[in-house]
This record gives structure tokens, C-alpha cells and sequence, in this order.
């Protein structure tokens, strides 16, 4: 799979937590590459190393793993003494249980609660606790929440349904990016459901897992390994083969990519014009291309838009690594050339590709 990106609204966050610190902001943005002008632009995006990053800065600024937005602080290191009592249960279920035993412990977390009723098993957050319009801290405790789950049994855990307790955000296609599950906005609290057959998964983690775990923390939280099967999930894996250039004929016509050549690039390494139809999508996913158009229409989305996305989400990797120039960039993702890949770039992001020639974030 391409390298993901995320809104920028996550480094804005963290922006504002480290001003209440009184923390030179243009030397935090520098220290995680990115540019200071991108955080008034609403269509930035980032790569998850650069949130990642600028979230242990804040770890170390703050000595809070809630970064001070929590009710009260949780030193870091909190959490991965809980792990310890955690991954010796036997069982996701006798983990849950302790872990209710242990909140005591740590005034500084949102009080979780856990129910299972009719085969689901709910486990809530009371983020209101949180300090105000917090809403990516919401994401991502709910996401924290899923991945330990999910790590600690050592299989994919499919949620059924994710709530949000506020209104439906303009970054959704996002949320199913981070959940692949159903979206309840407007919602009486945080919470996610799993099935309640899952609570009798034994924990298949060691002390030496946790610690490797907690040493590459927040990534694990932010990059999601296939936790959902959407269909927009879906779609992407195929046409992200695309990219890579294995099909071996140039497809094009209406609904193509703007301003993308109708050849392919050619050459060792050349990505080119190799994307799957949306016939030949629609037939690996056993589906009719009607069908997939209305069911990709539903959740916001279409064929077109998950490929400009992974397009984007490719060029922002490079431009950050800085290991190609525009020229070759332009090229190998297809383009005519430099030119309108820069159009493309300034449609996408809002900023010239310039704009993301940072220097690398720093090392954990």
C-alpha cells in the first residue's frame, strides 16, 4: 500500500496545545518538517511519521501522554506500566476487567466503560472529561483503544460501529480511513463496538512485544493495518496496483485523472497509466460497476476520488522524503508533465509542491 497522509487539522491540534506550553512553534513545526504556511491551508495534508513525530515532541514537552488536555496528568510511561498488568490475562475479557481495576490509577484518562448485550460488546470513553473541542483526541484514544485490542489478541478486530459525541466533521472520508467500520456522529458518547465473542481471544503478547510496541508508539495508533473491509478500502488496494504500474495496458477516457498522460511512463521503476477500469475494479470485487458506483456514492466517495487520493497521498511521501525531484516525481506518477502535476498538487493540497520540501522530522 502507498504511504497514508492525514489532515493537517492533526499538527493544528498539537499546535495548540504546544502554545499553551509556550513552545517556539516555528521550531517544533521545523523539527517534524513541515511548513508553518500549511497549517492555514484546510486541504494540507501530513504523513503519519510527521504526526507521529510531532506527538513525541509534545510527550517530551509536556511529560503528559494526553499532552495537558486531560483532566488531570498521565506521565508517560503510564500506559506501558498498565500493559504489563494487562498481557499477563488469559483472555481479551480478563484484561478488560483489569484494566477497569486500574483506572483508578490513572485519574488522568477518560473513564472507559465496557457492555455487552446481544452478542456486541461496547466499550464508551467519557471525553468530556477532555478539554474542549478536542476531537482529535477523541480519534485517537478511540483508535488507541482498537489497536491494543486488536494487538493484544494478535488478529484483526473489525469494529461494527464507531460514535462520535459531535457533528459529522468535513474530513470524513478520513474517519473511514482510521475505522473502516460505520460512523455515528451527534452521538451521546465516544465509543466502539466489536463482537463480544472476541472477550474470549486469548492475549498472545509478551513483556518484550509490549515494550517493542510502546518503543515505535504513536505509529502503530495512526497507520491502520487493514482493520476494516470497506469497500472504499477496498477499492483502493486494487488501484493502488495501478500506481505501481501491474496492469500491463494504459487505460484513460472520462473519469481518468486530469491532466495525466495517456501513455506509460515507461522505464525501470516507472509507475505509468496502468490503472484497473472500473470494469476490471468492479470484477475483482465480484460486484457489478453500477453497484459499486452507488455503494462508493453512499459513503461520500467514487473510483475517481480514491485515485487522485492515492496520487496525493504518493506525492506528499516523496516531496517529504525528498528523495526525488518534482521532475521525477511528475513522471513516475504519470503526468504529461511537471507543470500539470503542479496544478494537480495546488488542487489537491492548496499549496505548491514546494510548499513540502521540509527537512526530515526528527529521529524517535
Amino acid at each position: 500500500m502507498t504511504a497514508r497522509t492525514v489532515p493537517i487539522d492533526f499538527v493544528r491540534s498539537a499546535v495548540a496545545t504546544a502554545q499553551h506550553q509556550g513552545v517556539d512553534i516555528v521550531q517544533l513545526l521545523g523539527s517534524v518538517g513541515v511548513a508553518p504556511e500549511l497549517l492555514a491551508q484546510d486541504r494540507a495534508r501530513v504523513t503519519v511519521d510527521q504526526v507521529a513525530a510531532t506527538m513525541r515532541q509534545l510527550w517530551r514537552i509536556t511529560d503528559d501522554e494526553l499532552f495537558g488536555l486531560g483532566p488531570a496528568p498521565v506521565p508517560r510511561g503510564s500506559t506501558r506500566l498498565v500493559g504489563f498488568g494487562l498481557v499477563a490475562c488469559r483472555d481479551l475479557g480478563s484484561a478488560i476487567v483489569r484494566f477497569g481495576e486500574y483506572q483508578r490509577l490513572l485519574p488522568g484518562l477518560p473513564p472507559m466503560a465496557v457492555t455487552t448485550e446481544g452478542g456486541r460488546t461496547r466499550c464508551t470513553l467519557d471525553t468530556s472529561v477532555l478539554a474542549a473541542g478536542e476531537e482529535l483526541l477523541t480519534v485517537f484514544l478511540l483508535a488507541a483503544v482498537h489497536r491494543m485490542i486488536s494487538w493484544g489478541i494478535g488478529r484483526r478486530v473489525a469494529l461494527r460501529q464507531v460514535e462520535f459525541p459531535y457533528p459529522s466533521p468535513r474530513n470524513i472520508a478520513d474517519y473511514d480511513l482510521v475505522f473502516g467500520a460505520p460512523l455515528v456522529f451527534d452521538a451521546a458518547t465516544a465509543a466502539i463496538t466489536f463482537d463480544s465473542e472476541l472477550l474470549d481471544a486469548p492475549l498472545t503478547r509478551t513483556e518484550e512485544d509490549l515494550i517493542d510496541w510502546a518503543r515505535n508508539a504513536p505509529v502503530d495508533v495512526l497507520s491502520r493495518r487493514d482493520y476494516g473491509t470497506s469497500l472504499a478500502e477496498q477499492v483502493r488496494k486494487i488501484l493502488t496496483r495501478g500506481l505501481r504500474g501491474d496492469r500491463g495496458t494504459a487505460t484513460g477516457g472520462a473519469g481518468g485523472v486530469g491532466e495525466r498522460r495517456g501513455t506509460a511512463a515507461g522505464g525501470a521503476g516507472g509507475v505509468g497509466e496502468h490503472w484497473p477500469t472500473a470494469d476490471e475494479v468492479a470484477k475483482r470485487l465480484a460486484m457489478s460497476p453500477q453497484t459499486v458506483r452507488r455503494k462508493l456514492g453512499e459513503d461520500g466517495t467514487s473510483i475517481t476520488q480514491i485515485r487522485e487520493d492515492i496520487l496525493r497521498d504518493a506525492a506528499v511521501a516523496s516531496l517529504v522524503r525528498g528523495d526525488e525531484t518534482v521532475e521525477a516525481l511528475s513522471a513516475r506518477l504519470g503526468f504529461s508533465e511537471p507543470s500539470a502535476f503542479r496544478r494537480a498538487f495546488r488542487r489537491w493540497t492548496g499549496s505548491p509542491p514546494g510548499s513540502y520540501r521540509g527537512s526530515p522530522p526528527v529521529a524517535g
